[in-house]
């Protein structure tokens, strides 16, 4: 047969070197490795010599921010570390560090300790609640635009991912016409993300109560990104979602964002909704964690340390996010061909410029000819060509050096 695994030689059976080839690796991993476009482009710049403005800065720790050093050195010296205490939702102190988190941070909310488990990241976060949710071939229904890290935690779970649009309209909203056609008796959760990334839109009370009507009715799960939560543009704190008793809500963040410390690697789910659920999948999710058993020593123990340095860094991020935000409006409103889009949080600005080529075409002209390093819009998987995304904890004088280049050229 010629789409058969093994070919006769003689009397014997062989593995083709060919058919090795493609059957060595599993299909979930078949992703295309090589750098895109803007990647290339940015490599050949560098090995040039080229300087480049960076508006794409993702990672606090390299935004020229004040860290506590001695205080977050420090915290890391704890002679419990030398004992090994496997506990699989991690260890009670951490929980209550993390419960004493939302008390004083998020208007008191009082958080069961034995409601969270602790894991190294928000994506082994995604990965366990996929785990817990969906078989082989299970759909779980994700915002568009949103983050790209969706869809490798999808493929490592076997999972499918059905995409339901936000629109933007003064402002962004949950399409529900459109999440009510993406459900399918396949469908088992549905991911929001608190505030979005990058669209930096919060879900308003009306949307949260009409996304808990949508999953009763469908008996779904609801997966709450909450990693930017405390970054709300105008100071106002948003509710969490970290004690919703209307459906199984799966709440997920961590050290990454509320401290600005990804390094750490400490995240958490906070598992809420009606009891008896609720308990069961905490029983579940336990086995997993135990499978696992992911988490080191020092870094839960310094947890209740790393918690507390976010009243030092989260102002200064709040100050950059809003400066920023200001510098940008400043240079744009001396211009008519760009506009910002409406954002309430996060880390991340987007820009609406004139569809003249495909969005990933139009990051490495700019790249190639301005020298600023910009994410296209299909990057998020935005529906259209025509946007483009930019850091806001960028450091202020690079902020503004690379939006005066960027816009000197997307005006000429």
């Amino acid at each position: 047969m010629q789409d058969s695994l093994f070919l006769p030689v003689g009397m014997s059976w062989r593995l083709t070197p060919r058919i090795i080839a493609s059957v060595m690796f599993s299909h979930r991993t078949d992703w295309k490795l090589t750098p895109n476009h803007l990647a290339r482009t940015q490599q050949r710049l560098q090995a040039e010599g080229r300087e480049v403005l960076d508006l794409t800065i993702s990672n606090p720790t390299r935004a020229d921010l004040h860290y506590d050093e001695e205080g977050i050195m420090q915290a890391l010296i704890c002679p419990q570390a030398l004992e090994y205490d496997p506990q699989p939702k991690g260890l009670l102190a951490t929980r209550e560090a993390v419960a004493e988190y939302y008390r004083t941070q998020h208007e008191g909310y009082d958080i069961d300790p034995e409601s969270i488990i602790l894991t190294t990241g928000t994506s082994e976060g995604y990965s366990h609640v996929f785990r817990l949710l969906a078989n082989s071939g299970d759909e779980i229904l994700v915002p568009k635009p949103s983050y790209p890290l969706f869809e490798f935690l999808a493929d490592l779970q076997d999972v499918k991912l059905v995409p339901y649009p936000l629109l933007y309209d003064h402002g962004w909203q949950i399409d529900f016409p459109s999440l009510y056609k993406a459900v399918t008796h396949r469908s088992r959760a549905v991911v929001v993300v608190h505030p979005n990334n990058p669209t930096g839109s919060y879900v308003s009370a009306a949307e949260r109560s009409a996304l808990n009507g949508f999953c009763r009715e469908y008996n779904l799960a609801l997966i709450v990104d909450e990693v930017f939560l405390d970054y709300a543009h105008d100071g106002a704190p948003r509710q969490t979602f970290a004690a919703n008793l209307d459906t199984l809500t799966f709440t997920l963040s961590g050290l990454s964002k509320i401290s600005a410390l990804p390094q750490m690697k400490l995240a958490w789910i906070v598992t809420s909704g009606p009891d008896d659920k609720a308990q069961t999948a905490l029983d579940r999710l336990e086995v997993i964690a135990d499978t696992f058993l992911s988490l080191n020593a020092p870094i839960q123990l310094a947890t209740p340390v790393f918690l507390d340095q976010r009243k030092n860094i989260q102002p200064l991020l709040l100050d950059r996010l809003r400066a920023n935000l200001e510098e940008l409006d400043r240079q744009l409103i001396r211009q008519k061909n760009c506009q910002r889009l409406d954002v309430e949080g996060g880390w991340c600005a987007v820009l609406r410029v004139p569809v003249t080529q495909p969005d990933e075409d139009l990051a490495v002209a700019i790249l190639r000819k301005a020298f600023v390093l910009v994410h296209p819009g299909h990057f998020y998987d935005f529906s259209s060509d025509g946007y483009l995304v930019v850091s806001l904890i960028t450091p202020p004088q690079l902020f503004a050096d690379g939006v005066a280049h960027l816009l000197e050229l997307l005006n000429q």
